[in-house]
């Protein structure tokens, strides 16, 4: 059982959607829920920024407009958003689980995660392909956007070659395999009961003095530079091109999501983890600061001492990982300490914005790529639509919808239709008008859209 007495948002712990109900007496982790969405949602920014990198990196088109700076946004962001998602995950699994039973835990994980993993890959992954053949066409000529959606449905037919790869979705396979290891783990701890507990208790008892030490940073630190050392490139690999587990990448998403499940069986360490100091502060910018200055290296193999760059690289991006998550939740437990509707309602959608973003950024892209326009300009008007998309479509087809209960295990009412009801209504005329609404019941158009937490 965990010993957490809280909750964070109403939904499924592990996707990022609200879950299940708290009870009256649980507070919520506000915080958590702002931290989700923004990892989600930085996502979306990530993947608009990277037409603008200064050289082709094989996305599907670059724009004319590059700016120097993405890469540094590119690298800093690619550390830790999805490390957070995966820390999170863990944290709200481990609660989740300690609350529900065995099958409702992983019905409810099946519905969440696998279901829209598989039926999202086939929905999705046409568009996406559809946006790399216009982006191929645009940089050789111009393109043909009825044309490339075709070509994109067309690749269903070469199945099962590519099956639930190539995709952004693949996070939810990680997601689901690690959920998977994290439970047969558990059914051995039951057959193994007595050596099980015994196990269990050194382990907390060893991370909840690794966590409140000085030793925290190295002991996370260590172990995830040794797995970032056996990537493929220098930094976090995406592990989206073959159904076989890309060990390094399995092993640090574990890791976050062990070090959520951790934290959440023992109350206050998730705190201790998140604590805002000016050290980490310092150090954070250090790492930053190193990581940037090697990254450099990695195009030119005859740099004197190169495998030495590259294991202080491995050293500074393990340590820029862990800060900036650590910095995340701090920040956003300073900032978002109580409910906030706008919060939780980014929070609610997160989810769905981040499953569909993808194929919509890239057609943008392409579109954008030859305007007349600063790229961080055209990046922030990709960004911005692509957002404005996804939540005009969970508004209007997901968050009252039976795909709204599936993601998020309830549904709730519609937002952006009771924003243009209330501005079309008449402002009262007189005080005795007035008296007479406010003795009159509220009509349900006017009550409120999101209930307060």
């Amino acid at each position: 059982m965990s010993a957490y007495p809280i909750v964070s948002s109403a939904a499924d712990y592990s996707n990022g959607a609200a879950s299940a109900p708290a009870p009256a007496s649980s507070p919520r982790l506000h915080y958590l829920d702002a931290a989700r969405a923004f990892a989600l949602l930085l996502g979306v920014v990530f993947h608009a920024s990277l037409s603008f990198m200064p050289a082709f990196i094989g996305w599907a088109v670059m724009d004319v407009s590059t700016s120097a700076l993405v890469p540094a946004f590119v690298l800093m962001s690619h550390a830790f958003r999805m490390e957070t998602f995966f820390l999170l995950a863990g944290f709200f699994s481990q609660l989740a689980l300690s609350r529900q039973k065995l099958a409702h835990f992983i019905g409810s994980r099946f519905l969440r995660i696998g279901v829209p993993f598989v039926a999202g890959w086939f929905i999705l992954r046409p568009l996406i392909v559809s946006g790399w053949v216009m982006g191929r066409a645009s940089m050789s000529g111009d393109y043909d956007f009825g044309a490339a959606l075709h070509s994109g449905f067309q690749d269903i037919a070469r199945l099962p070659e590519g099956l639930f790869t190539g995709t952004h979705l693949w996070f939810l396979y990680y997601l689901n395999l690690i959920t998977a290891l994290a439970l047969m783990i558990r059914v051995l701890g039951q057959i193994f009961r007595q050596t099980f507990r015994r196990f269990l208790r050194f382990i907390d008892h060893a991370f909840s003095s690794l966590i409140s030490t000085r030793a925290c940073l190295p002991g996370l630190v260590v172990p995830t530079a040794a797995a970032l050392w056996f990537m493929n490139g220098w930094g976090m690999d995406t592990p989206d091109r073959t159904l076989s587990p890309h060990l390094p990448a399995l092993l640090i998403y574990s890791g976050f999501f062990l070090a959520g499940w951790l934290a959440a069986r023992r109350e206050g360490l998730l705190d201790r983890f998140a604590r805002l100091t000016w050290s980490r502060g310092v150090i954070t910018v250090i790492a930053i600061a190193t990581t940037l200055l090697l990254s450099n290296v990695q195009m030119n193999p005859a740099t004197p001492r190169y495998e030495l760059a590259r294991a202080t690289f491995c050293v500074s991006y393990a340590a820029m990982m862990w800060l900036l998550v650590s910095l995340t939740l701090g920040v956003f437990k300073k900032l978002n300490a109580g409910p906030i509707r706008l919060t939780r309602y980014l929070a609610d959608s997160a989810y769905w914005i981040y499953l569909v973003h993808l194929p919509v950024v890239v057609w943008l892209q392409v579109m954008a790529a030859e305007l007349p326009l600063h790229g961080l300009m055209k990046l922030a008007g990709i960004s911005l639509i692509t957002l404005a998309t996804g939540l005009l479509t969970y508004d209007l087809f997901v968050r009252s919808t039976a795909l709204g209960q599936l993601l998020s295990g309830r549904r709730s009412p519609r937002v952006i239709p009771g924003l243009f009801r209330r501005t079309s209504r008449p402002a009262p005329q007189n005080s005795r008008e007035q008296n007479e609404k406010s003795l009159s019941p509220v009509p349900a158009a006017r009550a409120p859209i999101i209930k307060p937490t």
